[in-house]
């Protein structure tokens, strides 16, 4: 496949191909939020998108556009969940067969959502294994096509429709948009079309603060890792380093913030209460950081994303009946 780099010309692309498949989810206000906060926010809700989550968007631009000797082989990707169903859906769309590495300690609702889009897992120790590694021999030893979480153009750009969907939902101008990081694929689409339509709103990223790889990235100038934290309730966001393609787009973004695990748990019971949505932690997290006071929101026109909402039963509950506090 030829590769290129991620462009705002690659999302209008992305947009047309995964057209009529993917959901064009709504952008939705709350009034109790708008209150607690004393502006306007407007959320994109990627939790009500196919498989759950945003990563469907790029998943579907990038296997959608297999030859057929390459959906013969099918396809092999590594994640924490998300796009391990985003890629399983979109597989079984284009008619291909997925196999998924996924960490040994993904919720159970991920892994049992990859099987049922028709996926084969293979589980790993994150911990003592490499999934790049694993996903690699696998490609090696069975031809597939390997499908990165976020260091490929197509994914990028297939993420990036979040935000131009956003755009021309929005009726006012966004004063500032926030949106969580992992690898950064989803941040480097939207700084994409943000730097297009609408370059004089301020992009924030938001990460847990255990895995603040952007935000140190950021202070440094240049890409850089950092050690693996504790375990963090956003199993979606534990990368442990910007992508090599997202780092050079993101490296424009206007500011990092980073949020706790209890701040995190806080706003999902705020949506759960007053959104009505279920939210994962780490789709929570751009809520987390204006409900916590991160940012300031008073008199202005906030745009985030709540970029998925496949979260663990247990853990959830606990969150939503005050049993964890992070």
């Amino acid at each position: 496949m030829t590769t290129h780099l991620p462009s705002y010309e690659g999302v209008l692309d992305a947009a047309r191909q995964i057209d009529g498949v993917a959901v064009r989810t709504p952008l939705i206000e709350s009034p109790a939020l708008n209150a607690v906060v004393g502006g306007r926010v407007l959320m994109k809700a990627e939790n009500l998108q196919i498989a759950g989550a945003f990563k469907f968007r790029g998943a579907y631009n990038r296997i959608s556009r297999l030859n057929a000797e390459e959906k013969r082989r099918g396809v092999v990707a590594f994640s924490s969940g998300n796009h391990a169903q985003g890629v399983a859906a979109a597989a079984a769309l284009v008619g291909t067969p997925a196999i998924i590495v996924m960490p040994s300690d993904s919720p159970k609702v991920k892994v049992e959502g990859v099987i049922g889009f028709g996926g084969e897992v293979r589980l790993y120790d994150r911990w003592t294994e490499s999934r790049e590694e694993i996903g690699a021999a696998i490609a090696a030893e069975r031809g597939c096509v390997l499908v990165p979480p976020f260091d490929d153009p197509f994914i990028i750009e297939g993420q990036g429709t979040t935000a131009l969907e956003m755009m021309d939902q929005a009726d006012a101008p966004m004063d500032q948009l926030l949106c969580g990081a992992s690898g950064g694929g989803l941040m480097a689409g939207i700084n994409l079309v943000m730097a297009e339509r609408s370059p004089e709103t301020r992009v924030l990223v938001v990460e847990p603060d255990a895995y603040d790889d952007t935000a140190r990235s950021l202070a440094a100038g240049e890409r850089v890792g950092r050690p693996a934290g504790p375990p963090s309730i956003c199993d979606a966001l534990m990368a442990p380093m910007p992508g090599v393609l997202t780092w050079p787009i993101n490296r424009r973004l206007d500011g990092a913030l980073t949020v706790s695990d209890a701040e995190v748990a806080e706003a999902v019971r705020f949506a759960f209460r007053h959104l009505k949505l279920v939210v994962e932690p780490g789709g929570a997290v751009s809520l987390a950081a204006l409900l916590a006071g991160k940012v300031e929101g008073a008199g202005r026109t906030t745009g985030l994303i709540l970029s998925g909402g496949n979260v663990d039963p247990g853990l959830y509950a606990a969150i939503i009946e005050g049993r964890f506090e992070g």
